[in-house]
């Protein structure tokens, strides 16, 4: 009981990615390098999409809820863990802990919802374009992004009130760089089944719906495409979904990686590098990908910067 309310007062020792000082010198820059990449990047291209009439459509609305998304996404993890990084002080308090689970899982359920509505955008823009514009009209736009920003963060507080009832008592150290549910719950003394149900209930709702209607708007996507006669057109239309589909399957390799494997399968090591990817590295990539084959808006932050 002492060591219970020890661990509830004084929250986490997070494990560092590094020991030795080389070695926490060489993560520090690279991470800072990354974050800095991250915010600039996502940045510009919410600049970008204001900026330019052109881009004002319903692909860049959804794609600047992305932006967002990346860097309060990135800006949740990364900032403590460069402190952490160089600092001899790798502790955490529980509020700390509870905040970072409640952004993290509230923006990555945002992300899975609105990477679905992106799938469903191209399936209209390429399958129904006379009826595009009536589809994709502003009041669903606004009414997409608006619900899954409101979802995914109260199935967020709902996660947070359940794992922050359980008792913490096996051990101080966290075997993660950041807070994250699943290494939290092996910390309980007591048996975290509710959670693990929870977990379960939420990636069926958010996450599986989300990637069964990108895998729907997809078929019928390919399917429209293969239809197409000349080879120019299905390499146009083809183009257009590259750098949505790339994003896609990185985003849920990783997150499936983490909260649909079964409780009794634990590899901390490899789930700090998978937690790595989608938490500091997807949200560089992003704008890079989405960017790198977008001619108005690299022109747009050409001008933009000069």
């Amino acid at each position: 009981m002492e060591h219970l309310n020890e661990t509830s007062a004084n929250g986490f020792i997070l494990l560092a990615l590094a020991n030795s000082p080389i070695q926490q010198a060489s993560c520090f820059l690279i991470f800072l390098i990354i974050y800095s990449m991250t915010l600039s990047g996502n940045s510009l291209l919410i600049i970008a999409v204001r900026i330019n009439s052109q881009l004002q459509t319903p692909m860049y609305f959804f794609l600047s809820n992305l932006s967002i998304i990346d860097i309060g996404f990135s800006s949740c993890v990364v900032p403590k863990l460069l402190v952490t990084t160089i600092s001899l002080n790798k502790s955490v308090s529980l509020l700390e802990c509870a905040v970072q689970i409640f952004f993290g899982l509230g923006l990555g359920g945002t992300e899975c919802i609105i990477l679905a509505v992106m799938a469903y955008d191209r399936y209209a823009a390429i399958c129904k374009p006379l009826h595009y514009n009536r589809i994709m009209n502003t009041s669903f736009c606004i009414l997409m992004a608006t619900g899954s920003w409101i979802v995914s963060f109260i199935s967020s507080g709902v996660h947070v009130n359940l794992t922050f009832q359980l008792p913490f008592c096996r051990s101080h150290h966290l075997n993660h760089f950041f807070c994250e549910i699943p290494p939290l719950l092996r910390l309980s003394c007591q048996d975290p089944w509710m959670n693990e149900i929870a977990q379960y209930i939420t990636a069926g709702i958010i996450a599986m719906c989300s990637f069964f209607l990108t895998l729907i708007s997809y078929i019928h996507i390919i399917s429209t495409i293969f239809m197409i006669r000349s080879t120019e057109g299905r390499r146009k239309a083809f183009s257009t979904c590259t750098s949505h589909l790339t994003v896609i399957s990185i985003y849920y390799t990783t997150i499936c990686f983490m909260y649909l494997r079964p409780p009794s399968t634990s590899f901390p090591n490899i789930e700090k590098i998978v937690s790595v990817i989608y938490t500091v590295v997807i949200p560089m990539l992003n704008p890079i990908i989405y960017s790198i084959r977008n001619k108005d808006v690299k022109n747009t932050i050409k001008k933009k910067l000069k």
